[in-house]
């Protein structure tokens, strides 16, 4: 690959050079307008396409990005930084077998580049490639050991694959060079079973007390702190800084749970009895998926552990496909009622396809364990009409106190606030009591009190229920070595604890929203309330 073009006349425009002031001032509502008169005037100008770019990536217009850096690579196939730019959008849109093919070029081009390395080892995490991620981190940190960001991703990488130790040692190399990095700090406490002690308690109070402190950093000093209090049984400093956190948190991701309630009721309006007595027969007919949803920190990383000590099963990931697959749909203006018998099986087809890329072995049966599927489980059945579909519940306040004390990576606005929390587990159970009720014994309900309770029965009752034989293996989940991804992989590295289920009880006096909202839903778990029922 050859450098990128000679760009000094852009250089020179003066239109040009005040529209990169702009962008690298984020004021982005300056540079469009520049942007877009100047490709008026020159409409082959890769540099102004790429800055165009930029600014559609900046505001989360990722499809958009990318069109326009592959207009400029087509105008200019050695512009390096635009293939570059290209990389990272892909990533960002959850295609990160595509981002690895653009950085493989990238590296052959510039092999030391550590900032393509370190984003293609990011990429090869994403589509389980771990051994060679870990060695490419490896690699860029013996050139750049000062970069604590670098550190952290190592860390998260080495935590998946079940290198505690390892991972714990990555997240103190970065503290040790920037002591103020939050998320580092809610890494250590996101692993469950790290104790902070005094000095650490201290540093992140002292780094708190800094009024130059980025907000990002702020909130996840507050939700690591929260662990940290709530490990020494200080109820009420934990509190203090769980909600402070979800205030900081809740600021960025505006959520609106009369949203969520209005597709609920548009997912029990569309898929009724005749909707599906209409499409009998249906759908793409491969058994291979296994979907388990529900809400998040209700236990599925749990079942997803002992199904995948099966040898028949094959656990992957939280995958985007299914929200995915809907988006391009709605953006197709696409109703699903509207849908073909041909178009409904390619789309079941497609999830196959699409999903491949994550499988590593040839075991018949895989694990699609995205929570918030359970909004899609009609489109799921419709789709896949073989897959099983398993719905991991948990109690609403010990579920509901879970998600206000965890920070996600992304995604999950309703959890940031205790009265959200509460609607969006009462509009879950509301629909999945409608699925119980127009596709009667397609999901399976696993129940996680039940299951901690009586873990050979259970784990027998849900093989069964797959249609899987039972094997000795599951019982003795722990000892599988697979990598996990989410908040639970060291909680399900170990034998069930069943001390788990009561941690919101010292909690309660200031969980008062969260009930109010959850309702009967509350009163009679795990039965369905009577005004769910039809």
């Amino acid at each position: 690959m050859d450098t990128a073009p000679d760009f000094s006349r852009q250089k020179r425009n003066p239109v040009l050079v005040e529209a990169a002031i702009a962008l690298t001032e984020n004021r982005l509502h300056d540079a469009e307008p520049l942007l877009r008169q100047h490709l008026r005037a020159d409409p082959l100008d890769v540099a102004a396409i790429r800055m165009m770019a930029e600014l559609a990536a900046r505001i989360g217009r990722l499809k958009d990005s990318e069109n326009l850096l592959r207009r400029a690579l087509e105008l200019s196939p050695h512009f390096v930084a635009a293939r570059s730019n290209l990389a990272t959008v892909l990533y960002r849109q959850n295609r990160p077998a595509d981002a690895v093919a653009e950085l493989d070029a990238l590296l052959d081009h510039d092999p030391d580049n550590t900032a393509n390395a370190s984003l293609k080892a990011a990429a090869l995490g994403r589509i389980g490639d771990y051994d060679e991620a870990i060695a490419l981190y490896a690699q860029v940190l013996e050139r750049m050991p000062d970069h604590p960001k670098v550190w952290m991703s190592y860390g998260h990488l080495l935590k998946t694959v079940g290198q505690q130790a390892q991972s714990i040692k990555a997240y103190r190399s970065a503290l040790a060079i920037a002591p103020a990095l939050g998320e580092v700090w809610w890494s250590l406490a996101n692993l469950k079973t790290v104790q902070f002690d005094d000095a650490d308690i201290a540093a992140m109070e002292a780094a708190l007390a800094s009024p130059e402190l980025d907000p990002e950093d702020r909130f996840h000093l507050h939700f690591a702190l929260g662990k940290a209090q709530e490990d020494r049984k200080q109820a009420a400093s934990a509190f203090h800084h769980y909600d402070e956190g979800n205030r900081l948190r809740r600021a960025d991701l505006p959520y609106d749970a009369d949203d969520t309630s209005a597709e609920v009721a548009a997912m029990a309006a569309l898929y009724t009895p005749d909707f599906w007595a209409e499409r009998q027969g249906w759908g793409c007919d491969a058994p291979d998926a296994i979907f388990i949803l529900g809400m998040p920190r209700a236990g599925s990383t749990l079942i997803e552990q002992v199904l995948a000590s099966h040898s028949q099963v094959e656990g992957t990931m939280e995958l985007p496909d299914i929200p995915a697959m809907l988006a391009r749909l709605d953006k197709e203006g696409r109703g699903i009622d509207t849908l073909s018998r041909d178009e409904v099986s390619a789309l079941g087809q497609e999830y196959l396809d699409r999903t491949r890329i994550q499988r590593k072995s040839d075991k018949p049966f895989f694990i699609d364990k995205l929570p918030n599927n359970w909004l899609h489980t009609g489109f799921i059945h419709l789709i896949l009409p073989n897959a099983k579909i398993i719905d991991a519940r948990r109690h609403p306040l010990a579920c509901g106190f879970s998600n206000f004390k965890q920070h996600f990576a992304r995604g999950q606005a309703f959890s940031y606030g205790l009265a959200d929390m509460g609607r969006y587990y009462a509009d879950y159970v509301r629909l999945m009591a409608h699925f119980d009720d127009v596709i009667p014994q397609v999901v399976t309900r696993v129940i996680h009190e039940e299951l901690v309770e009586d873990s050979d029965a259970q784990i027998r009752a849900l093989l069964d229920a797959l249609g899987l034989s039972f094997e000795e293996a599951c019982l003795r989940f722990w000892e599988n070595d697979r990598a996990v991804r989410t908040a639970s992989s060291e909680q399900v590295r170990q034998p069930i604890f069943k001390g788990g289920s009561d941690q919101w009880q010292p909690f309660e006096a200031w969980l008062g929203p969260m009930k109010q909202a959850l309702g009967p839903v509350l009163w009679c778990y795990p039965a369905i309330p009577v005004a769910f029922l039809p």
